[in-house]
């Protein structure tokens, strides 16, 4: 793409989509650990419970903003870094 020209947002999403899956997955398997619905989880963080389950699912691309992210990890009682530590 030519320097300057902004990528179509799916594009981007094409382009991350690994990580989204792995930092699904990630939400996915803390939350569980906690013993959280994805109920729970949304009413904590102020969201649907299918937006969460968007976000977890890894053949669904949904974009997740800053600030549910910054509440998932306080919901979740860890540092925001921790949700990126994927393996």
């Amino acid at each position: 793409m030519p320097r300057g020209r902004k990528q179509p947002e799916g594009a981007q999403m094409d382009r991350h989509h690994e990580q989204y899956v792995k930092l699904g997955l990630t939400i996915a398997y803390f939350r569980k650990l906690k013993g959280l619905t994805q109920e729970d989880l949304a009413k904590q963080v102020g969201c649907s419970r299918t937006h969460i389950s968007n976000v977890e699912a890894p053949k669904i691309q949904t974009s997740i903003s800053l600030e549910l992210l910054l509440n998932i990890a306080d919901a979740l009682e860890m540092p925001l870094s921790r949700l990126f530590e994927m393996r």
